[in-house]
Order: C-alpha cells, then structure tokens, then sequence
C-alpha cells in the first residue's frame, strides 16, 4: 500500500496508530507538541485495574512506532491544515508544511484545571493536590505534606469537573471513581497506618475487574467510601486541612480534619484540539469533544472527508479503549486510501 497519513498527538492513541499505519505500508509523519512521546501515560506509575506499570505499556507503544515509514517531529506543534482536492497540507509552527492525503487527529485530553472549584481549595492550601500530583508523588516514592511529614488522614474527592453544572461539564469523565480506588489502595500500602476515605456521588465502576477492585479497597484496605460532595475545604489553627460534607446514605452533615486531600480531576477536550477544530470547522459535541461522523459506526470518522479521529479527543476512555480506538481509526483510513479517497 502506498500513501501518506499525518498523525497529529503522540500519545497513547498517535503512538499505536502510527505502527500500525507504518506496518500497512503507509508513510506517517507523527507530530507531537511535547518533546516527549507518550502523553498523559508518562504521568502514571500504575495503571488501573491490574496496577501495571505505566512505564511497560510506554515501552511496548514506544516499540511500535520504530519503523522506516514513520518520521517524528516532536516539540512541534500544528498551527492548522488546509485541505485542497484531496490533499491536505499541515502548517507547523515551526514553519514547516507537510502534505498527506489523510490526517488522523489523536490530541488527547487535558485534565481539568482544578483551581476553578475554588471551594476545594487547590492552589490555595498547600496540602490539597490533585491526582497528576499523586501519581508524581507515587513515581518519586515519596508521599508527604509540604512540611515533609507523612500524611496519616487523607481524603480523595471524586468528580472534580465533571458531572458539574456549574462548570459546564454535564458528561462523566468515566475515569475518576477507578483512579481514586487505585490512588486509594496505593496510598494505604505506601502509608499502612493511614486513614483513607472517598467521597463520591455514586461509584461508577464499570469496567472489566473495577468492581472488584472496588471490593478489594474496602475488604482487605479498610477504605472508607462516603457517599456525599465536599462542599468546603477550609484550614485550622494548626494549619489542618477542614472539610465539609455530608454522608447522604447516613443522612448527616460531617466535618473532619485531614492532612491531604486529592481531587480526582476530570477530563477535558485538550486546548490544542480545541484550536484545530476551529481552524479546520470541525464538529464539536455537546461535550466539547470532537463530534463523531456518527457514534456507532463512525467513531473514528469526522465531518471532513479524509480526516479521523482516535482515542480521548472524541470522549474519556481508558488506555486499553485507547488503543482499540486507535486500532479502528487505522482500518478506516486503510479503507479510504484503497477506495474512498478516489
């Protein structure tokens, strides 16, 4: 097969779908804004549900991508793209145009900036993180307070972002109640004599072995899981963390003082994304992610012919949908180069 494809995100999802590209015979140029491959999976140590090293699914996509068919641009990002006939010519910023005949966009995902939920206080107190924050503390082996002592009564909040009106996210990031039950029982093997608890709105596990992950946190960590939002994050004399919430199974309001606690972020459409599809006048859904040519047969298909879409630019997915999604994209875009694009 002979043709040229311009995979925009390195990523999970650009990562997997440029082997797999190069490996039909495609020519692929794989550009990536940061100087590193591999996106947000850089950032995770462990990886739900089996808590596999995030380092050994990089190593296997890093391994994908070593192939003559495939040029990597890296540290360069895409002012916006043109297409003309059936041609489509890439501008980047650097100033360098490149021509293919299909795109597959695979921009990912940003996590939500979790100062905008000023009531948790992220950015104000010190001993309020974020997930990201965790997932760095956990690479270093050190998790600790800013005034270097180990925590022995933390809180996880979930749906930082997502499921919020007040924000404008009304869709669920799919992800967080998973993350917070891995960060969970991470924190208590890493810290054996804390308390853990989790503060949700409902748990929504549903993904292969997330339920009994969910099992295992209360069965054999003791993790406490208490339905209800935080609703103020304050700090006391001693400078320690106060929260309000309210146990909605129990019925009554808590107050409790804790060392650290973590917001579980949601997902957004990533702000690179977000310009190209203004540049490019690009569906985009209800969730501000990029609009499907049709969600159950075109998932990887947009409303311009020739250029797709993979992974957590369309939705939240997981690394394993991820790379499914990315999978997809490649048999679409095998199908247009042999007969649609004529």
């Amino acid at each position: 097969m002979t043709g040229s494809v311009v995979v925009v995100g390195g990523g999970t999802a650009g990562m997997e779908a440029a082997g797999q590209l190069a490996k039909a015979g495609l020519s692929v140029t794989l550009i990536e804004k940061e100087k590193y491959l591999g996106g947000h999976l850089r950032e995770w140590h462990h990886l739900f549900p089996d808590r596999r090293p995030g380092d050994e699914v990089l190593s296997y996509l890093k391994n994908q991508i070593i192939h003559n068919n495939i040029r990597l641009l890296t540290g360069e990002g895409v002012e916006g793209f043109q297409k003309r006939g059936n041609d489509f010519i890439i501008n980047t910023r650097s100033g360098d145009v490149v021509k293919a005949d299909a795109v597959l966009l695979t921009t990912g995902f940003d996590l939500f900036r979790s100062e905008r939920k000023e009531e948790y206080g992220y950015g104000i107190y010190d001993n309020v993180i974020t997930s990201s924050d965790l997932e760095e503390m956990f690479h270093s082996g050190e998790i600790m307070m800013k005034n270097g002592e180990k925590p022995e009564k933390i809180g996880i909040v979930h749906c930082v972002g997502s499921r919020d009106e007040k924000v404008g996210n009304l869709y669920c990031s799919k992800l967080c109640c998973v993350t917070a039950v891995k960060q969970a029982i991470e924190l208590k093997e890493a810290l054996n004599k804390c308390k853990v608890f989790c503060f949700y709105m409902d748990m929504r596990m549903g993904g292969a072995l997330y339920e009994e992950l969910y099992r295992e946190a209360q069965e054999k960590y003791g993790i406490t899981f208490i339905r209800g939002k935080v609703s103020e994050v304050g700090v006391n004399f001693s400078k320690r963390l106060v929260i309000k919430a309210e146990d909605t199974l129990a019925g009554r309001p808590l107050k409790m003082e804790l060392d650290l606690l973590v917001l579980m972020a949601g997902m957004e459409m990533s702000a690179e994304g977000l310009k190209l599809a203004e540049a490019g006048k690009l569906e985009i859904g209800e969730n501000r992610f990029f609009a499907a040519s049709d969600n159950h047969f075109g998932s990887n298909k947009s409303n311009l012919k020739g250029l797709f879409y993979a992974g957590t630019c369309t939705a939240p997915m997981n690394i394993t949908e991820t790379i499914s999604h990315a999978r997809s994209a490649v048999s679409d875009i095998i199908n247009y180069m042999n007969s649609d694009r004529k």
